[in-house]
């Protein structure tokens, strides 16, 4: 398996270079042969990667020892998911999944164009497979996943995977997240034909809109994912920590957004055309920077794997396509020039500008956040931390500023937008807003930010749902509709529009649920079975431990009852867990706190094992108390339906609507 596993890969890299070779021979001599038998070396590339992956995978799930990589990921001992999901557990498995996932989008742009953008399509065919080749020379001579185990004598069992892997959100997490990273090559590789070709009209703006969509979604949920399982699986009570992997997921996100709402602008008043292509090449460009900041271990991450000599590989891949980047901006400049400009500064248009200004400058902060600390050691010798107050500081007051353009959007009008419809528009949300703050001070609270997020929350939400009663009341009088049929023909018929509100609307509700961040409860205990103890008007009596052994760990289970104004609210089962406890190395095993929480709309109840004294039975117990997080994964639901909304296709008919 080893040596077939590796053939492949080495003839992917030969039918790469050949693909190259043979679009640069169609670009000289505009012969269409080379560019036919160029598409159909691209798709033997694609075909001959996925043969690799599946060949990797079939060794992961029989636990083929022989090939190095499964017997440092895997054990006999391993669950058959945790096998599967091996595949992105280590540097060179998530290289070729990675690589993987670049083929599988390339075949299906080759076969869904095969006909199509006959000026676009060879270079957006080199573009990709330039990409191909080079994640193809690292799995070939840095990180062969196909590297035969180095040991004179069989491997009996595998060193076994990670126990924070060992969770089925990680089955879907990763997989969300490089279907985001890898899916911007597309968008990218597009934008780069139109440089080349200086075909910068807005046809490959209209092409790349849905990929463009799919691949922001992909990289969001993936985002998502991150933090439900970094809340449900690390046991520090939070979902996002601002760790540097996950600003790395995180800024391409935001460019990603900004390009979204720019390409608007683009296809509807032919401007900013200049911008939309910094964007998607900057999108491009951090996610490749985001795979080097995981693999070149310059940062310290909980998300990120060993030092490697793959960073200095990428940083330079980095570089290279900056400087293709800013090359070709510069000398397609005259293109991409237009004669409109905003007509006023109250207007939609304006609007989705400073949209993107407050995107790219959250995008800004989090780099500089992030690099900030290699950036001094490299300097003056010393590393100086920047932490999660660093990043509230600055993200936070323009995070509401983008809150606050989220509501204004859908109150602005395309070139100008009148004074009297600006009263009209939104004296509502604005009186709704101070309403809902004047009842939250009611209760007591005081702090400005949850103060001011309380009121642009309540303006956002009041201004949306009044888009769409205006839109439901049009039609309810003009074709006698229900308000419910009303609802769903308006939607279909414009889809982008009503489904990027539904997102805004989402993103309301996650604001909603970082309110509560404020009021956060949390403690620690050394407590005995029987003892009690409370926090933020909860009894929590610790009633029982067990042991169990299970086929890959051993565990400690305590018995943690909920109490509230006298009467049982659960019983939480919060686990310390030892893997590889049978191995006669102490050093390897591996400890593991399994959380138990109640979650509610109010609040979750968090519950951490941290240690147990065995001769005392004495445990270390955290308890937190999280307000509204289940309004963080209500927001993310919204945001995936509200995008596949505007995702979906719409129903082609020859009838004409009533």
């Amino acid at each position: 398996m080893p040596v077939y596993g590796a053939s492949l890969l080495s003839l992917s890299l030969s039918f790469a270079v050949l693909t190259i070779f043979l679009i640069v021979l169609f670009l000289r001599r505009d012969d269409d042969r080379f560019f036919f038998v160029a598409q159909r070396t691209s798709l033997g590339v694609c075909f001959l990667v996925t043969l690799a992956t599946m060949t990797l995978l079939a060794s992961l799930l029989k636990s083929d020892f022989d090939v190095d990589y499964v017997a440092k990921y895997t054990s006999l001992g391993t669950p058959t998911l945790y096998k599967f999901t091996a595949m992105w557990a280590g540097q060179s498995g998530s290289l070729l999944f990675w690589l993987f996932v670049l083929c599988s989008y390339s075949a299906v742009v080759l076969l869904q164009n095969r006909n199509k953008h006959q000026k676009l399509m060879p270079y957006v065919i080199m573009t990709l497979t330039v990409i191909q080749a080079f994640f193809l020379l690292l799995v070939n001579f840095v990180a062969n996943p196909f590297s035969p185990v180095d040991a004179n004598f069989p491997i009996q069992d595998g060193l076994g995977l990670n126990p924070l892997l060992q969770n089925p959100t990680m089955a879907i997490h990763p997989p969300m997240l490089y279907l985001g990273y890898v899916g911007f090559s597309v968008p990218f590789a597009f934008a780069v034909a139109a440089l080349c070709s200086r075909q910068l009209d807005v046809v490959w703006v209209q092409t790349i809109r849905r990929w463009t969509l799919f691949t922001w979604l992909a990289l969001g949920i993936g985002v998502l994912l991150g933090g439900w399982w970094a809340y449900n699986e690390l046991g520090w009570g939070g979902y996002w920590a601002w760790d540097p992997v996950e600003n790395a997921s995180f800024m391409p996100w935001l460019t990603g957004t900004a390009f979204i709402h720019s390409i608007i602008i683009q296809e509807k008043k032919n401007m900013l055309k200049v911008w939309n292509m910094i964007l998607i090449l900057v999108t491009f460009l951090l996610c490749i920077f985001g795979t080097f900041l995981t693999r070149s271990g310059i940062v310290s991450s909980v998300h990120s794997f060993t030092e490697s000599s793959l960073g200095p590989i990428f940083l330079t891949f980095v570089f290279l396509i900056l400087a293709v980047c800013i090359y070709l901006i510069l000398t397609r400049l005259d293109d991409l020039k237009t004669e409109k400009r905003l007509e006023s500064f109250v207007s939609r248009e304006s609007g989705f500008l400073f949209n993107n200004v407050v995107f790219v400058s959250i995008c800004f902060a989090v780099l500089w956040g992030t690099m900030f600390p290699v950036i001094s050691e490299a300097v003056t010798g010393t590393q100086i931390t920047v932490g999660a107050p660093f990043f509230n500081q600055i993200t936070i007051p323009i995070g509401l500023i983008l809150l606050f353009l989220a509501g204004i959007g859908p109150l602005l009008a395309w070139r100008k937008t009148s004074k009297e419809s600006l009263i009209r528009n939104f004296s509502i949300p604005v009186l709704t807003g101070l309403g809902m703050v004047t009842v939250v001070m009611v209760f007591g609270i005081r702090a400005i930010y949850p103060l001011v997020t309380v009121f642009l929350t309540a303006f956002v939400a009041t201004s949306i749902t009044l888009e769409f009663w205006r839109g439901i009341t049009v039609r309810t009088r003009k074709f006698g509709e229900s308000p419910f049929m009303a609802l769903v023909k308006m939607i279909s018929k414009n889809r982008s529009r009503y489904g990027g509100y539904i997102v805004h609307i989402g993103i309301v509700f996650m604001f909603i649920g970082f309110i509560g961040k404020a009021f956060d409860k949390d403690k620690e205990w050394s407590m005995s079975v029987g003892e009690e103890v409370q926090i933020a008007g909860y009894d929590i009596v610790l009633s029982d431990l067990n042991e169990e052994e299970r086929p890959n760990h051993f565990a400690w289970i305590a018995t943690l009852d909920v109490i509230k104004e006298g009467k049982d609210v659960v019983s939480l089962h919060p686990e310390k867990r030892i893997y590889f406890h049978r191995n006669p190395n102490p050093d390897r095993r591996q400890p593991h706190s399994e959380l138990s929480l109640h979650s509610t709309w109010r609040e979750d109840v968090y519950s951490v094992f941290g240690g147990i004294d065995p001769d005392k039975e004495l445990l270390t117990i955290k308890i937190m108390v999280n307000r509204l997080v289940r309004f963080v994964w209500l927001g993310g639901y919204l945001l995936l339906l509200g995008t596949v909304i505007a995702l979906w296709p719409a129903r082609r008919s020859r009838r004409k609507e009533n």
